[in-house]
């Protein structure tokens, strides 16, 4: 069984729980004994190794229709006009919803510059990335990555971005915050969801604290080189209890620290080489005291480039926080 499978299992049993205990109480009628019946067959086709196959081609069924609904029976091609029709609906406002989440562009101002890029791999994405400034001009920010993908990793990613929102504005100390998101992100989804983040906040004096719940090291950039920071902590869900330490950095003017989810450093060419961290730094290096949006734009380029025309497998953000040098 692969892993996928097996979280398709898990959310199956959870759904067939969920369904009989609702029987329990309203009693077993025609469209429950139905959706168990359902259950039972997918778990079935699981265990078979047939599961995911559309009835009509007997093809793969696209990955995000799964994760939409992990009891479809036929691909995109084959589902009839009043389904597609639906499911269409249903993830253009899914992305409408999402650009909505995301942070408008902070105006520059004399203690920081910012910049992003968040390429979604579909309608939908499951990358976290908010900003949030402080009336004296300081920053508090998140990124990160939710495992999965498609409308049930966009809908966790919510679930990450509203908890920081609410807690950003009162909750000063980085280590205790990303402890807090990481409790009540471990209390509402299953056992087998994470998310892997950055949280950070930046003073107006150049002082920056950063934890990283098990996420891929961030990059200071300096004139002189590229240091890599690296986790402080598990990712977020994996237990409720989870404690991290912060990176505490004095930023100088020229100085910038940059941000990125796997669908960077994971990215694969047309022949199968991975983009890299190493890769990343390298192109980062030559930036340093360049405009954060200079540094976002450049990196993202880059990697599109190195893709060579080969469809993004992955989510990709990049963030940019820089100490402008004063003119």
């Amino acid at each position: 069984m692969t892993p996928e499978e097996a979280h398709f299992r898990e959310e199956l049993i959870d759904r067939r729980q969920r369904a009989e205990r609702t029987a329990a109480r309203i009693g077993t009628r025609p469209d429950l004994a139905a959706l168990l019946a359902r259950i039972d067959e997918a778990l079935g086709e699981i265990e078979g190794g047939t599961f995911g196959l559309c009835r009509s081609c007997h093809d793969p069924i696209e990955t995000e229709l799964l994760h939409a609904d992990p009891l479809a029976q036929f691909c995109l091609d084959h589902l009839d006009r009043a389904a597609r029709d639906r499911l269409q609906a249903d993830l253009d406002l899914a992305a409408r919803i999402q650009r909505r989440l995301l942070p408008a562009e902070p105006p520059a101002g004399p203690h920081w510059r910012t910049a992003r890029a968040y390429l979604p791999a579909g309608p939908v994405g499951g990358d976290v990335f908010d900003l949030v400034a402080g009336e004296t001009g300081g920053l508090t920010f998140v990124l990160g990555d939710v495992a999965g993908k498609g409308v049930a990793a966009a809908l966790l990613m919510a679930n990450v971005q509203a908890t920081f929102r609410a807690l950003a504005p009162i909750e000063p100390d980085v280590a205790r915050l990303a402890a807090r998101i990481n409790h009540l992100f471990c209390r509402s989804v299953l056992e087998s969801h994470y998310a892997t983040l950055v949280v950070g906040s930046a003073a107006p004096n150049g002082r920056v604290e950063l934890c990283s719940a098990g996420h891929l090291p961030a990059l200071l950039v300096r004139r002189d080189g590229v240091r890599e920071l690296g986790a402080t902590g598990l990712p977020a869900g994996m237990f409720c209890e989870g404690s991290y330490e912060a990176h505490r950095l004095s930023l100088e003017p020229g100085d910038a620290l940059l941000l990125f989810t796997d669908g960077v450093t994971e990215a694969r060419d047309a022949a199968g080489e991975e983009y890299g961290l190493a890769r990343l730094a390298a192109r980062a290096a030559p930036l340093a005291g360049r405009p954060a949006e200079e540094l976002v734009a450049a990196c993202q380029r880059d990697l599109e480039a190195f893709h060579e025309g080969v469809p993004r497998a992955d989510d990709v953000t990049l963030f940019a926080l820089e100490r402008p040098v004063r003119t």
